[in-house]
């Protein structure tokens, strides 16, 4: 637990520097890298060595691209690209059939499309939310979700620790319990609440942000927390499940204490790009 902890406040350190940044191209660089990390991650569970490099050597780019697609020229060549990428990965396919297992290369294109899909999520906000006309807002939101991600995983350890009876998925995860996630639904709303009355009072005293929070948000963050949770539960149980097939206990050592970047990030999974999605109607329904 001590080295959890430690873990955890190093972490956080380093994510107020990153964030400190999150006006520069810096703060998209570490984004690539942490994706790329989990790819990487997610390549070794799915048992791919040096023999396989040229898998993982064409996910670098693709990735690079579209982490730091700041340029409507940049955009306009994604498209092409995605596709001369899926074609290379059918070539790879054929060309070594007798070596390479399809369910395994699908497993590692499709978990990091997932990843990619997440953190392009909090560059999406970024792009949407630039600094010189919404402030600080995006921060806030990234914020938002982190919250909703890790305060309902602290929250459910907690809570299934101290009330857990019933399981929940035993086969693809035997310690979580129904009391534990119940636990994390309330954590999540709790730690959005948190974040947003911190939130309102900054936006109240310094002109970084643009959101005036009313009670109205404080029920909308009520509704996000509860459902981002579940949606954090589903991306824990969905990142279980693949640790279980393919034998593998963490994804990572990257995080003493906590394993690798998936197993620190799969609550977050699926949270950042349905938060992303509901920025846009319940706080800024022309902005975009």
């Amino acid at each position: 637990m001590k080295t959890r902890i430690i873990t955890a406040v190093v972490g956080l350190c380093l994510l107020a520097v990153v964030l400190a940044f999150f006006d520069t191209v810096f703060f998209d660089l570490v984004l690539a890298v942490i994706c790329l990390i989990g790819m990487h991650e997610v390549y070794s569970a799915m048992g791919f060595g040096r023999r396989q490099w040229y898998l993982f050597a064409v996910a670098v780019p693709y990735t690079l691209l579209i982490m730091l697609s700041s340029s409507a020229a940049v955009r306009a060549v994604i498209l092409p690209v995605s596709f001369l990428v899926v074609l290379y990965y059918n070539i790879c396919l054929i060309a070594n059939h007798g070596t390479l297992d399809f369910g395994r290369l699908a497993g590692f294109v499709y978990f990091g499309g997932v990843i990619l899909f997440c953190f392009y999520s909090l560059i999406y906000l970024k792009r949407q939310l630039p600094v010189d006309q919404y402030g600080y807002d995006a921060v806030y939101f990234i914020l938002l979700i982190l919250c909703f991600a890790w305060g309902g995983d602290t929250s459910a350890y907690f809570a299934g620790r101290a009330f857990g009876r019933h399981k929940l998925a035993p086969i693809v995860s035997p310690h979580k319990t129904v009391e534990g996630a119940v636990g994390g639904v309330i954590g999540s709303m709790v730690a959005g609440l948190l974040v947003t009355f911190v939130y309102s009072l900054l936006s109240g005293r310094l002109q970084v942000f643009t959101v005036n929070i009313n009670p109205h948000h404080y029920l909308v963050i009520l509704g996000l927390g509860a459902i981002a949770s579940v949606l954090g539960i589903l991306g824990d149980l969905f990142a279980s499940a693949v640790k279980r097939q393919v034998g593998i206990k963490d994804y990572g050592t990257i995080f003493p204490g906590h394993g690798g970047i998936l197993d620190r990030f799969d609550s977050v999974m699926f949270i950042a790009p349905f938060v992303s999605i509901a920025v846009r109607h319940f706080f800024y329904l022309s902005a975009f």
